[in-house]
């Protein structure tokens, strides 16, 4: 099932504005200064709530990638699609910077042929898929009515990893799991502690405030 999703979305929904596309959507270094500048202006610009999301996101993405992706890619160590299957189209943008720019260069297009001996890979779990979805579950717990808007430029980050040859479908659907879980779990954590301790650390912001979520 992994490589017949994966031969459909690589080698079948193939069409030039969509390389394009999605080797952006799946390129951090082309999207970080942007986000940084969002998160820049939320934390300077934004509510209470606004901020509390701001830093609930930033923990979950740390745990989503930093502790549980991480490990897990070194403790499965399964190889990426191009290093054990032949014909998977990898594509990349082009060296540029700001990477942005890389939208209005010829793609870096190859096509693959298995490694020998066989090699030990970082394929699963997805941490763009994971680090995507975490801040899309965080969103939505802050903002039900809107929040769920987050989860379709997650869906196409995840996507896009697949398209472009990096990772096994199973390897997204799991990221996005794990994204899900820490999102969720690291609000939860952060709301009980922000109820328990919040009058103790910050008395006049917990009185103003007495929960990350306005009423």
């Amino acid at each position: 099932m992994d490589i017949a999703i994966l031969q459909f979305i690589n080698h079948q929904l193939v069409i030039p504005p969509l390389d394009v596309a999605m080797a952006t959507l799946s390129s951090w270094a082309a999207w970080w200064p942007f986000i940084v500048l969002a998160a820049g202006l939320g934390l300077c610009f934004g509510g209470f709530q606004a901020r509390a999301m701001l830093v609930v996101i930033g923990l979950s993405v740390g745990i989503s990638d930093g502790l549980v992706c991480r490990n897990l890619k070194h403790l499965i160590a399964r190889p990426r699609p191009p290093q054990v299957m032949a014909g998977v189209r990898t594509i990349d943008l082009e060296k540029a910077t700001p990477r942005i720019l890389a939208m209005a260069l010829p793609l870096q297009v190859r096509i693959s042929a298995p490694e020998s001996p066989a090699v030990k890979g970082k394929s699963f779990p997805s941490s763009h898929s994971s680090n995507c979805f975490a801040i899309a579950a965080v969103c939505f717990v802050f903002y039900r009515g809107r929040g769920w808007i987050a989860f379709v430029p997650a869906a196409l980050v995840a996507m896009s990893r697949v398209y472009v040859g990096a990772h096994w479908p199973s390897d997204v659907l799991a990221g996005a799991m794990i994204g899900i879980a820490c999102g969720c779990l690291t609000y939860w954590i952060c709301a009980f502690l922000w109820r328990r301790f919040g009058q103790r650390i910050a008395p006049v912001l917990h009185s103003a405030h007495p929960d990350l979520i306005e009423s």
